[in-house]
C-alpha cells in the first residue's frame, strides 16, 4: 500500500524502534487489533487498526485480528463478519485471525494457578456489595468475609462454577492483590463471573466467563504480542495488566497453553509491553458505542451503515475513501493528550482524495426546464468533455446535447440578489461546453411557480467558433433532457448539529441535536453514462460535490446516488457566522 502522506515520528513509532536497536523481544513485532463483536467498528476504531496494522507493516512485523468474545450476551457473529469486511475495506490483511475464546482453557488454568497460588478466591458478594466494599478514591477498600478461603475449598467452588451448579451472579472469582491498593483496579478485581448465556464460538461448554482484564493480557502473552497498543483509558489498568502477566509467568509454564499445543493454535509466548495513546475523537458526532446502537435500535437512523453513521459501514456508503481515512489518522498523529479533532479536517482529506481520484459528470438534483428556442425541436448531437479536467489519462466521453435541458432551478432568479452572476430574464450564462444562451421569456405554471425557461443560443460562441471566447460572468451546468436518467439524489450532512452532542450540562442529550436535515432524498436527472456505474464508484458532480452509487440501492438504469462531501466546507462558513 503506497503512503498517502508523509510518515508522521510519534512516540510509539520511537518506542518500537528503540526496542529494534537494543533486540528486546529479540528483534519481534507484534501487534493485535482485539474488537469487541459487540457492534460495528467506527472511525475511531479505524485510529487503532492503522496504528497496530501499520507499526506491524513498517517493521517487517506481523499484526493480529482477535476477537474479543468473552461477553457472549451482547455478541453476535454479524458484528464478527462486519469488522472483518471493515478492517478487509481500510486496506489491512491480519496475519493471524484468533477468538479470545480460542483460550478459554488457558483462561481457565491460569485462574486455577492463580488459586493454587494463594493469589485469587471465590466471592459470595452481591455486585451491589462488591461496589460497596470497594471504597472511593480517597477511602481504602474492605476485605470480602470470603477472602480467606483456603485453596482447596476455592479450588472446589471454581470448579463447581464451571459445572453449572451456581445461579448467574452467585459467585466471582477475584484476584487477590490489596484492597487498600491506591489504584482502585487492584482492589481484588474480578476474574470469573458466571454467564449462562449460549456462545457463539463455544456454544454451551461454558457458563462461565473471564473479565476483560484478565483475557486482553494472557491472549498478548500466548499469541506471542510484543507491543500491545491500547487507548488511554487502560492506563490505570497497566499495573494489573503487569501483575497478571508476572504471577501467570505465561513463557515458562508450558503446562498453562498445553491446550493450544493439541488443538495447533501454539505460539510462542511472550511477556507483552502495553502502551497507551489518546483515541480519536471527532467533533459532530458520537463514538459511544452504547449510544450508537441505541441509534440504531430506536430507528433514529437507517441501520448501522446509515451514511450519516460514523460507523466505518456508514462512511464506506457515504462514499468516504480507505485512503482518505488513512491520510487522516497519519496525519492526525499519536499522542498521549486526549484531543477533539474537526470532522470538517477528515471531510478535507476525502475532498482531497476524490479531487484526485473521481471523473466528472453532469448532474442536475434540482431541475428546472431549459428549452433552446432557436435550436430545431429534433436537434440533437454528441458534445466531447473531458473526464477530468487535471488529468488527460483519464480521457474523454461522449455528452448527448438537445433542444430542451435540466438545469439547476436556483441557477436562475426572476429578482436576483446583487454578486448573482447566473440566469436572469434578458440576461446571458454560459452553459457549460455549449455556447451562451438569452434568457428571452419565462414560463409559470398555475401556483406562480416557474416552470420552463425559453432562451436563444448564440451560435457564434459555441467551441470553435469566432465568439467562443466572449465574456460572461457566469457558466452552469446542464443535462439533455431527452437523454438523461431520472435518478434518486440523497444529500447526507452531519447527523448532529451541534459540535459537542455529548455535552449535557444543558440538560439536552445527544437525541436532541440530531440534525433535521442531515438527509434529504431528491428526484434528478444524471448523465445517461451514469446508469451503467458500478456500485461504490466515485465521481464529482460538477458545481455540486462528490457522489457514490449507493452500494446496496444503486442499480443498472435505477440510479442512486449518495453525496458523500460538498465541493467546500459549508460548515465553516456556518461556525464563522
Amino acid at each position: 500500500m503506497a503512503n498517502e502522506t508523509p510518515v508522521v515520528q510519534h512516540f510509539i513509532r520511537q518506542i518500537v524502534a528503540a526496542d529494534n536497536a537494543s533486540g528486546k523481544h529479540g528483534g519481534r513485532v507484534v501487534t493485535r487489533f482485539p474488537p469487541e463483536p459487540n457492534g460495528y467498528l467506527h472511525l475511531g476504531h479505524a485510529k487503532s487498526i492503522c496504528l497496530n496494522f501499520g507499526i506491524a507493516a513498517e517493521n517487517g512485523g506481523t499484526c493480529h485480528l482477535r476477537f474479543d468474545d468473552t461477553n457472549p450476551g451482547k455478541e453476535d457473529i454479524e458484528y464478527v463478519e462486519s469488522i472483518k469486511e471493515d478492517v478487509r475495506w481500510l486496506g489491512f490483511q491480519w496475519d493471524l485471525l484468533r477468538h479470545a475464546s480460542d483460550y478459554f482453557e488457558v483462561f481457565y488454568r491460569g485462574a486455577e494457578k492463580l488459586i493454587r497460588l494463594g493469589l485469587a478466591y471465590v466471592d459470595d458478594l452481591s455486585a451491589d456489595e462488591v461496589r460497596a466494599y470497594r471504597g472511593t478514591l480517597t477511602e481504602p477498600g474492605r476485605n470480602s468475609p470470603w477472602r480467606d478461603r483456603g485453596v482447596e475449598e476455592n479450588l472446589d467452588l471454581f470448579r463447581r462454577m464451571r459445572a453449572g451448579e451456581f445461579a448467574d451472579g452467585a459467585k466471582t472469582l477475584r484476584a487477590k492483590i490489596d484492597m487498600a491498593a491506591g489504584n482502585i483496579n487492584l482492589r481484588d478485581p474480578a476474574i470469573y463471573r458466571i454467564r449462562k448465556v449460549p456462545h457463539q464460538n463455544t456454544g454451551d461448554a461454558w457458563c462461565i466467563y473471564p473479565m476483560y482484564d484478565y483475557a486482553h493480557c494472557v491472549s498478548d502473552a500466548v499469541e506471542g504480542i510484543t507491543h500491545s497498543l491500547c487507548t488511554l483509558e487502560f492506563e490505570d489498568h497497566r499495573p494489573l495488566y503487569e501483575w497478571f502477566l508476572e504471577k501467570l509467568d505465561l513463557p515458562n509454564d508450558p503446562a498453562l497453553t498445553e491446550p493450544l499445543r493439541a488443538s495447533g493454535l501454539w505460539l510462542e509466548p511472550s511477556r507483552p509491553q502495553q502502551i497507551e495513546f489518546a483515541r480519536g475523537n471527532l467533533n459532530y458526532t458520537v463514538m459511544s458505542k452504547r449510544k450508537l446502537i441505541a441509534l440504531v435500535q430506536d430507528g433514529l437512523v437507517d441501520g448501522w451503515d446509515d451514511p450519516r453513521m460514523p460507523t466505518l459501514a456508514g462512511v464506506r456508503r457515504r462514499g468516504f475513501t480507505p485512503a482518505a481515512i488513512r491520510t487522516f489518522w497519519e496525519r492526525a498523529g499519536i499522542s498521549k493528550q486526549n484531543s477533539v479533532i474537526d470532522v470538517g479536517v477528515l471531510e478535507g482529506c476525502v475532498r482531497e482524495d476524490l479531487d484526485a481520484r473521481a471523473p466528472r459528470r453532469m448532474a442536475v438534483i434540482d431541475p428546472l426546464k431549459l428549452v433552446i428556442a432557436n435550436l430545431p425541436e429534433d436537434h440533437e448531437e454528441t458534445l466531447a468533455f473531458p473526464n477530468h479536467p487535471k488529468d488527460e489519462s483519464f480521457g474523454t466521453r461522449a455528452v448527448p446535447f438537445s433542444r430542451e435541458l435540466w438545469i439547476e432551478r436556483e441557477d436562475f432568479m426572476e429578482a436576483p440578489p446583487k454578486g448573482f452572476h447566473r440566469l436572469v430574464p434578458g440576461g446571458e450564462v454560459r452553459l457549460r461546453g455549449v455556447g451562451i444562451v438569452r434568457c428571452e421569456e419565462v414560463a409559470k405554471d398555475a401556483a406562480g411557480t416557474v416552470a420552463e425557461l425559453r432562451c436563444t443560443l448564440d451560435a457564434d460562441t459555441r467551441p470553435g467558433m469566432p465568439g467562443a471566447e466572449r465574456k460572461v460572468k457566469g457558466t452552469i451546468h446542464w443535462v439533455s433532457a431527452r437523454h438523461a436518467l431520472p435518478a434518486e439524489i440523497r444529500l447526507y450532512d452531519r447527523l448532529f448539529n451541534v459540535a459537542d452532542p455529548d455535552d449535557d450540562s444543558d440538560g439536552k442529550t445527544y437525541r436532541d441535536h440530531l440534525n433535521p436535515e442531515s438527509k434529504r432524498i431528491l428526484r434528478g436527472y444524471v448523465e445517461p453514462s451514469l446508469g451503467e456505474a458500478a456500485p461504490e464508484a466515485h465521481f464529482q458532480f460538477e458545481r455540486l460535490g462528490y457522489f457514490v452509487a449507493d452500494r446496496r440501492d444503486h442499480a443498472p438504469g435505477r440510479p442512486v446516488f449518495n453525496r458523500t462531501v460538498t465541493l467546500r466546507d459549508t460548515w465553516a462558513k456556518l461556525a464563522k457566522g
